[in-house]
C-alpha cells in the first residue's frame, strides 16, 4: 500500500520543478499525478486521471461492502426459510455473496465513474485559481523523507496532507 500525499503549487513551472526533484529522489514519474483547471496545459507532466479525478475507487468499494452485505443476507434467509421446500446448499450462498459482492462493486463504480472525486472538493478553489495540485502516491516508509525534500526544495509549495490508505492496484 501506498501512502498518497498532497501538495498545492502556485503554478505549472513550480509543478515542473518538484516534478523534476522527485524524480532524481527515485519517486517514479506513474506515482505523480498533477491536476490543474481546465485548459491548462501540463505539458510533460502526468496528468491526473479518471481514477484520481472520479469517484471510481471509492464507489467500487462500497458496492463491494454493500453487495456483499445483501449477499450474506439475502442467503442467510434463504438458508434459514427453506422456501418452497427448497434445501440451499452453504457453498450455494457463498457463491450468491460473491456475485452479489462483484455486481454491487460493478454498478457502484460505474456510478462513481460519472462523480468527481469527493477528496479533491476541498482542492477546487485554489485549482480555479491557477494553482496546480500534486498528488504523490508515496510508500510509508518514504513520507516524512518526500515532505522534507518538497519543503527544502519548494517552499512554494503548500503541503495539504496525507491520505490515509490508497488502493494497491496502478
Amino acid at each position: 500500500m501506498r501512502r498518497r500525499m498532497y501538495f498545492l503549487l502556485p503554478d505549472v513551472d513550480s509543478a515542473r520543478r518538484t516534478a523534476d526533484d522527485l524524480l532524481l529522489a527515485r519517486i517514479e514519474h506513474r506515482h505523480m499525478h498533477f491536476l490543474a483547471s481546465r485548459g491548462t496545459h501540463l505539458h510533460e507532466l502526468n496528468e491526473a486521471g479518471p481514477l484520481e479525478k472520479s469517484d471510481l475507487v471509492h464507489g467500487a468499494e462500497l458496492g463491494l461492502v454493500i453487495g456483499g452485505g445483501i449477499g450474506l443476507v439475502v442467503g442467510a434467509l434463504v438458508i434459514l426459510t427453506e422456501p418452497g421446500g427448497l434445501h440451499v446448499r452453504p457453498f450455494a450462498v457463498l457463491a450468491g455473496l460473491v456475485v452479489c459482492a462483484v455486481f454491487g462493486a460493478w454498478v457502484a463504480s460505474m456510478i462513481g465513474a460519472s462523480v468527481p472525486n469527493s477528496r479533491l472538493r476541498g482542492f477546487a478553489d485554489e485549482i480555479a485559481g491557477g494553482s496546480v495540485l500534486a498528488m504523490l502516491d508515496i510508500p510509508p516508509s518514504r513520507v516524512d523523507e518526500v515532505r522534507a525534500l518538497v519543503h527544502r526544495r519548494h517552499p512554494e509549495a503548500t503541503d495539504r496532507g496525507i491520505e490515509p490508505a490508497i488502493p494497491a492496484f496502478p
